[in-house]
């Protein structure tokens, strides 16, 4: 594997480097991928609140969920400094993501964990060509995909994460609000609850985000 030198990475390469990650998303299992600049991403505090309010399982429960995870404050702070990102999405079918039993069996638990591995993957292949700084956000909560029976051991003194490499905050766990930023780029998202049929809605969405640059 070629390792691009730190600092060697030109406007011409990133935009290559750009396509390139947009394709491998895709060629890796995402239904689409989209390459955004970061003014398309929304955050909103109202997003981390809904993980509180219903508290939602994960909140507390690992280091990659509020009140853990970053703010939304501290992300406005750190997305100043990148210019674009890898948006992709994972189309959910309506009876793996809505009604009684698909919540029961937690049947959206694979399609979840394909996104995440996904933008795991972007972010080291864009570190390994010299985006060093690339930074992945994934979906849902990484406890009930990576450790759903055992404690968090990020949040242990003294241990760190078994799956550092693999598990990342949640876009919503840090304040993004995934049906704007969905929206911005053309994308139809549906507001999928517990009394949704699977009959209502043509299929649900798994996002991920990877800011490079």
């Amino acid at each position: 594997m070629a390792i691009n030198p730190v600092g060697e990475v030109t406007g011409k390469q990133l935009q290559k480097d750009m396509r390139k990650y947009k394709q491998s998303a895709i060629e890796m299992g995402a239904t689409d991928a989209r390459v955004i600049t970061t003014d398309v991403v929304v955050i909103d505090e109202r997003v981390v609140a809904k993980c509180a309010y219903p508290r939602c399982s994960g909140y507390g429960s690992n280091a990659n969920c509020p009140p853990y995870a970053m703010s939304p404050d501290q992300l406005r702070k750190v997305i100043k400094n990148y210019r674009y990102g890898i948006l992709a999405k994972i189309e959910v079918p309506p009876h793996e993501i809505a009604g009684a039993e698909a919540i029961e069996k937690n049947l959206v638990a694979p399609y979840i964990q394909k996104i995440n591995e996904i933008i795991a993957k972007i972010e080291a292949q864009a570190f390994y060509d010299g985006h060093y700084l690339a930074l992945a956000f994934g979906s849902g909560n990484c406890k009930s995909i990576f450790c759903p029976d055992i404690e968090c051991r990020a949040l242990v003194a003294g241990q760190s994460c078994p799956h550092r490499l693999k598990a990342r905050s949640s876009m919503e766990a840090v304040g993004i609000d995934c049906f704007s930023t969905a929206t911005r780029v053309g994308w139809d998202i549906y507001a999928i609850g517990q009394e949704t049929s699977p009959e209502d809605i043509p299929y649900g969405l798994r996002l991920g985000l990877v800011l490079i640059a």
